[in-house]
Parts: C-alpha cells; structure tokens; sequence
C-alpha cells in the first residue's frame, strides 16, 4: 500500500433529493493500487456518492480531490477522462447492437478517411475478453448472451478504456463461481498495476476476500472505515445494520399439510431431465446448485415462460397443463424471476403501478382504476414489508435494488397465489434488507403458503428451507431435510463430484 498521496478523496460530501438529506458529511478516501470495499445496506447513499464520484450527480457540498487536486464540476465525461470507470449493477449494455460495438460505443476506432477499424476493434475486444478467460464472437449481438457475459462485457470496457479507478457495483450478481475467480485474479492483477478500484458487494465472504480496506455508510453517514484484515465479518455486518446479524436456521421444526405441487418426470430437452419434486402446503424448498444447473430454466417452464417439455405438472392434486404465465397464475401459481430489470419490474413505471400491475381487477369498479383503493394497499405493504420511497408516483428505478424486490414480493403477495416461486429473491440485496425479505418468506409459510426459492448461495437455502434439493447439469442429484444438510455436502453435489441422487424417508 502506497503511503503517498491518496488517489482520489471525497471530503464532506453532501447531498439531498426534494429536500431529503442522502448524504451527510461523508468523506471517502482511495489509495492508488487498492481494493476500497463500499458497504452498507440499499439506500445507505452509496449508489448516490458513487454517481457524484462518475458526474452523474452534482454534490450539495463538499470536496473531489484526486491526486491531491480539487476538480470541480464533474460530468461522466470528464470522470472518464480523469481515469474513473462505473460497472452499474443495472447492466449498460444495448442488446440490439454487437459486442465490439458496445466494447467501443463513444470511443470508436476510425481511419484517415471516418471509416471504421472494425477487425482492429474485434481483435481489441478479444484480446480484453480473454484476459477474464472468456471467448466469444465479438460480432455476436448481446441479446444473444447470457447474463454473466453481459456482466463481462462490462467489465471489459473498462479495462478498454485504462482506467485508473474502477467502480464496481455487485460485479458477481450475475457471475459463475469459476468467472468470480477470474474476475478476482483480474483485479489482483490490476491492483499491482496499480490501478484503484472501489468494490460494492453485498456478499462479505467475497469482501473478506478481495478487499484491503472498507468504508461502511449507513442512512447517508459515515459509520466506519479500516483495514478488513482487521475485522471479522459480524462486525462488519453490526456496522452496515445497526445490530449483529444471526446465522440460525429461520425456519423451525412444523407440521406440514397436504401436497399442493407434484411434478414427474419433467424433461425439457437440453434444459432438465427426469425431474420429480413434491411441496407441500407450509413448506419451503429450496432448489440450488452453480450456474447454469437448470433450476431456472426447469421453473420458468413450470411457470408457462417455456412451452417445450414433458412429464406430469399436480396441482392441488389436479392435472394441468401450464402453456403461459396467466395460466400459471389461473392455477395458483405465483413467480418472482431473479432478473429484476429485465422481468419483473417496468422501469418507467410508478412504484405504485408496479406493485398493482398484476392484480388491477382488485381495484378496478366500472371499467375504472379506483386510486384511493390502490392506494391504501399501497401504504398496507409499504408499512407491512418496510418499502422505503418517499413518493409512490416516482418510477421503480429511483429505488434501491432491495426495496424494488419488495415492491415485486408485494405485487404476488397482493395476487394472493396459493405457490410461489422465489428466483435467487436476494440477488444484490444488503444484509438487512435479506433478513426481512427472509422473515416474509418464513412469515407466507406459516400462512399455508408452499413456497420454493430457487438460489445459487448454500446458506440461503440452508437457512430458510424444510427440503433442499440439489440440481447439476440440469439433473436434481440429492435431495435433504434442511436441518441435515451443510453447506460443503451441498457444493459437492453441485458441482458434480458425487451424482448418486440422496434419498431422504
């Protein structure tokens, strides 16, 4: 760690939104050559500080130094021209245009005569994308790629354009364990090149891992800044919530009702294959495994998203044959996808709109959407489920990634579906905001709802889940009572290293 000059500074930095404070004399400081991990739960104020940081945002007061010189006025442009990258969370990509087009959109390689370079520009963009181990055409369109390699394109772009501090907004959400690793090795690799980068991640193993030092902001101040070596994980966590943060198992020892689901022999080909579950009424099954296990693919058919399977869907005991999500939900069932931009919410919606868009017969009268009605529900689950926004009528996106998956949660809770299915339902979201989003999920069993969370973390089904199943090339390979399970028996079924199938009595 360099003992000279910092980086980049941000001293006293101040900034509201109608009249509400978000910032409160924050002041962060990055070294040249480290690792900085940004912690707090959503809505702490540090997707606010690190737009004023990339020019989005212009702050209320306070102080940008870098290298030790104030700059004044920054803009995105500017911010890039001083060396400073954002990875969003919220990918940037434009799906309709290829990846070395996105690679180079803004910066595009031109000859003497305005044509383009663009096999200069492709063999740019490959030589980038393999140093995080990944191949791809460069002429391929994005819409053709899957999430991870969206997230990957990111990523690249900043190294394209050499940056000297990168901001990284939950860089791994998306990410397979063997990318994580490479992304790590990147880092370290750009870390001794020295190179800064700023790291948001809600999950603190990877923080522990990765991380020099850490500053903790909460409810838009200041509350701590070390060196993680220094710290183990539960004080980190007191910091970022206010209180300690138990990792008991949620769900306790009860009697469970009826089969409300049954699937047999469930086959979509390339997708899954032979795939026999029950749920129960009041009880929580959680589905796991490494990315691209076929949990997803395999719940969004039995959702009616696919159409191409075969075998047995029960449903209440009744066969059905499920074709589209309205007959999903005709049937009983309710969905929360884990892609939260691309499939659950409308961004340029209302919060409001948002949460009644599934259900607007409830508060429809004579052809007409009766306001008070929708929102009174409103302020029921905004209060029931702790939404944090000032305003229902501003759109979904000027909300924190936790409070816009509450939002989602309340649009089924307001359905009312006897089954619901929770895609990855804390993918980017802080410590406190899990541990709510856990309580409800507890809280709807309890209820008589049969609830299955589909999740790629072992200790999320471990902590929540009566039965956990285990999927790994699109085939379940084990099957456990959750209080039985541990989180290294689950990893060795996932990855594939035992594939007899579990049984349980």
């Amino acid at each position: 760690m360099t003992e000279a000059q910092p980086f980049m500074t941000m001293k006293n930095i101040e900034k509201s939104f109608n009249g509400v404070p978000v910032l409160k004399k924050v002041t962060l400081q990055v070294e040249q050559g480290e690792i900085h991990a940004l912690l707090g739960e959503n809505g702490a104020g540090k997707s606010t500080l690190m737009n004023i940081l990339g020019g989005v945002h212009q702050p209320d007061g306070g102080v940008i130094q870098i290298h030790g010189k104030e700059v004044k006025n920054l803009n995105p442009r500017v911010s890039q021209e001083h060396g400073i990258s954002f990875i969003h969370q919220e990918l940037n990509v434009v799906s309709d245009l290829k990846v070395y087009e996105n690679m180079f959109l803004g910066s595009e390689l031109q000859n003497k005569f305005g044509f383009l370079k663009v096999e200069e520009m492709c063999a740019q963009t490959s030589e980038i994308l393999a140093k995080l181990g990944v191949h791809i055409n460069p002429k391929e369109y994005v819409r053709n790629l899957d999430t991870s390699y969206k997230q990957l394109i990111e990523i690249s772009k900043s190294l394209l354009h050499k940056s000297k501090l990168i901001i990284m907004d939950e860089p791994t959400s998306s990410l397979a364990e063997h990318e994580v690793k490479r992304l790590f090795e990147l880092m370290r690799n750009l870390k001794k090149t020295g190179v800064s980068i700023i790291y948001i991640s809600h999950k603190l193993k990877e923080i522990k891992e990765i991380c020099d030092r850490y500053t903790v902001l909460r409810d838009g101040e200041l509350v701590g800044t070390g060196y993680i070596k220094h710290e183990n994980l539960d004080s980190i966590t007191k910091l970022m919530v206010g209180k300690s943060i138990s990792e008991e198992r949620l769900t306790k020892e009860h009697s469970l009702g009826p089969i409300m689901l049954e699937v047999n022999d469930l086959t979509s080909h390339g997708q899954f294959k032979h795939i026999d579950f029950t749920v129960r009424k009041g009880e929580v099954v959680g589905f796991t495994g490494l990315a691209g296990d076929g949990r997803t693919e395999l719940f969004e058919s039995l959702f009616g998203y696919r159409k191409k399977y075969t075998g047995q869907i029960k449903i209440n005991d009744q066969l059905v044959k499920i074709d589209h999500p309205q007959n999903a939900v005709k049937a009983g069932l309710g969905f929360v996808p884990k892609d939260r931009k691309e499939n659950a919410i409308i961004k340029d919606l209302s919060v409001i709109h948002n949460m009644s868009l599934s259900s607007m017969g409830h508060f429809e009268k004579a052809g007409f959407i009766q306001d008070k009605s929708e929102q009174e529900k409103f302020h029921y689950y905004k209060g029931k489920l702790n939404i944090k926004v000032h305003n229902p009528r501003v759109t979904i996106d000027k909300l924190s990634g936790g409070n816009q998956q509450k939002v989602i949660i309340a649009k089924w809770l307001e359905v009312n579906t006897d089954i619901i299915i929770f895609d990855n339902p804390t993918q980017g979201i802080d410590v406190g905001a899990k541990q709510e989003i856990y309580q409800h999920i507890i809280s709807l069993a309890e209820q008589g709802k049969a609830i299955i969370i589909l999740s790629s973390e072992a200790p999320e089904v471990l902590k929540l889940c009566d039965t956990i199943y285990v999927m790994y090339q699109g085939e379940i390979t084990a099957r456990f009572k959750g209080e039985e399970a541990t989180e290294d028996e689950i990893m060795s079924y996932a990855t594939g290293s035992k594939r007899e199938a579990e049984k349980i009595g």
